[in-house]
């Protein structure tokens, strides 16, 4: 499995983004899948992940309403939608994939249920 992030950038605040994850090997019809941040100083965080096995979805409370998580599974590609994007949202995000097929978002909202990671790509949001 891989993944390659893509699309950060730098914005103003109240700007938006939308990254991208390629992915091979992985099916997003099992396990789960989702995006991850981490500020300087920070611990990792999860900011969005599906579960295919309930077919739940998270969000983390201070980006529920601006984010979105999506997948395209003909391209094999996951996306986060971020709007009305704010100083504190400025992190190196990260998208993953996991091959445990049980559990909900209580359980992959956590970085070690996942199994491989893109690179990261950095988001700055300027006040």
């Amino acid at each position: 499995v891989q993944l390659q992030a893509s699309g950060g950038g730098l914005v103003q605040a109240g700007g938006s983004l939308r990254l991208s994850c390629e992915t091979s090997g992985f099916t997003f019809d099992k396990g789960a899948y989702g995006w991850f941040r981490q500020a300087p100083g920070k611990e990792r965080e999860g900011v969005s992940c599906v579960s295919s096995g309930d077919g739940s979805t998270f969000y983390e409370d201070s980006v529920k309403g601006r984010f979105t998580i999506s997948s395209d599974n003909d391209k094999n590609m996951l996306y986060l939608e971020m709007n009305s994007l704010k100083p504190e949202d400025t992190a190196v995000y990260y998208c993953a994939v996991s091959l445990y097929n049980s559990g909900n978002t209580d359980r992959f909202r956590r970085p070690e249920e996942y199994h491989y990671w893109g690179q990261g790509t950095l988001v700055t949001v300027s006040s």
